[in-house]
């Protein structure tokens, strides 16, 4: 490629950028594919495939980029949470579509609590959790969170006792409006939107959430015999394949 550069000085500096040499028609079908495999889908569908449906040599990253910004002004919004898209009601118009049936029920201040603390701290276990409350946290707190879809186990701490870490949840990306968990509004937002009062202690430190889908150093991932320590897979019978 560098050699051809010598003699073609338009040519682009890696394979990426070819790209631009694809043929129109081909990248207009390559977005409508893409925007019906969308559209057809009730849940975010990943990059990874629509890169398998789309014709080849063009671009995922691009496609979906064009298609974000031709429907940033529509009543229905494209958006990705995390790897994923996803169409969604345009946020200044999700009062016209609101109904008393989609209303998730309200959290409680303990159920608040605990979900802020997992999404800034994450991977946390229930142990850190209870020393940054304070307070004691219950079973059914946890449980509230999991079944609503925005907590999950995320592996087991390389400590004593290999404890359970907890973290956010693509879905919990979704309902909240966030492409990545690294959005979450730090210390200056959260005072201008009124959740922090104006006395904020000046050693207040809000941290900025690691990524919610890699392991850290001292995490191990979830294995078949830990679901069933944790009660979530029926343990297997002697002999069972």
């Amino acid at each position: 490629m560098a050699e051809a550069q010598k003699y073609l000085p338009g040519l682009p500096d890696d394979e990426d950028d070819l790209e631009v040499f694809i043929d129109p028609g081909l990248a207009e079908e390559a977005e409508r594919i893409a925007e019906a495999l969308v559209f057809a889908s009730a849940q975010p569908i990943s990059e990874s495939y629509i890169a398998s449906r789309i014709p080849r040599g063009v671009g995922v990253g691009r496609v979906m980029a064009r298609l974000k910004a031709s429907y940033a002004s529509r009543g229905v919004n494209l958006v990705q949470v995390a790897d994923h898209w996803a169409f969604r009601t345009a946020a200044d118009l999700s009062f016209v579509v609101q109904t008393d049936e989609q209303e998730i029920k309200k959290l409680s201040r303990a159920a608040l609590e605990v979900l802020a603390i997992i999404a800034y701290h994450q991977p946390v276990t229930r142990a850190e959790i209870e020393d940054i409350r304070g307070v004691q946290t219950s079973k059914g707190t946890l449980d509230v969170l999991m079944e609503a879809g925005w907590v999950r186990f995320r592996g087991r701490r390389r400590t004593p006792g290999r404890p359970v870490t907890f973290g956010t949840t693509r879905d919990f990306l979704d309902h909240f409006g966030l492409e990545e968990i690294r959005d979450l509004p730090g210390i200056e937002e959260l005072k201008g939107a009124g959740l922090l009062s104006g006395r904020v202690p000046s050693n207040l430190h809000i941290p900025v959430p690691a990524g919610e889908d890699e392991l850290s150093d001292n995490e191990d991932p979830i294995t078949q015999m830990d679901l069933e320590e944790l009660g979530l897979l029926t343990p297997k019978a002697e002999g069972d394949d």
